[in-house]
């Protein structure tokens, strides 16, 4: 009997990790049905056709004509439709000279950056704030973990590219300047929260919008 327990353990465990297996080859997005934690509803599989699996906006130039210099083509879920419930995800960084993607972090996912073009200088804080910080050239990678602030800037004098790859079809993003500054947020709450000077909290909701 003792020689048994094992064997019942372990295939509990099979069993238990079978259960948790895709029961389907995929699940394309449909942005039309409700949306849960696990991603969108799938699609009809006899609507599904090649061009489910295909995505052709990583090979056009953003345009950084903004504050930031910088301009984001992802290619999540469901603009990517194949990649919901996968796992996967991408998308383009241009960065033109002195552009950045300021401090932000995507909830939902792991990232791992590939320079393709230029100078970037890239980091992350970590939760005991210690700062992970690397000049990265082409060729060069870098991972930011989930949920953890980070950023990337041209220190290059001319344009930069990138391209980055995250572990989730929907990896989602809070940039930190925006959420302080970009909405209705109380002047006073946000100058208590940050130590910040009431000028200087009204300045950057000028600048980005930001009201109250």
């Amino acid at each position: 009997m003792k020689m048994m327990l094992p064997i019942f353990f372990i295939i509990i465990s099979l069993v238990s990790s079978i259960s948790f297996a895709s029961v389907q080859d995929f699940c394309v997005a449909d942005p039309k049905g409700p949306q849960s934690p696990a991603g969108y509803s799938c699609k009809n599989p006899d609507q599904v056709t090649e061009n489910d699996f295909v995505f052709s906006g990583l090979g056009k130039t953003g345009n950084t004509s903004n504050i930031i210099k910088a301009a984001v083509t992802p290619a999540f879920a469901p603009a990517f439709a194949g990649t919901n419930g996968l796992g996967v995800s991408m998308a383009r960084l241009d960065l033109a000279a002195g552009g950045v993607i300021p401090l932000h972090t995507h909830p939902g996912a792991s990232e791992v950056l590939v320079v393709v073009q230029g100078t970037i200088c890239a980091g992350f804080i970590s939760s005991a704030n210690k700062v992970y910080l690397k000049t990265l050239n082409r060729g060069d990678s870098m991972v930011f973990p989930q949920g953890l602030l980070h950023f990337q800037l041209n220190s290059g004098k001319g344009p930069a590219l990138a391209f980055v790859a995250f572990g989730s079809s929907s990896p989602g993003l809070q940039i930190l300047s925006f959420a302080l500054f970009a909405n209705d947020l109380p002047s006073e709450l946000v100058e208590a929260t940050t130590f910040l000077s009431d000028a200087e909290v009204k300045k950057l909701k000028g600048v980005l919008g930001g009201t109250n």
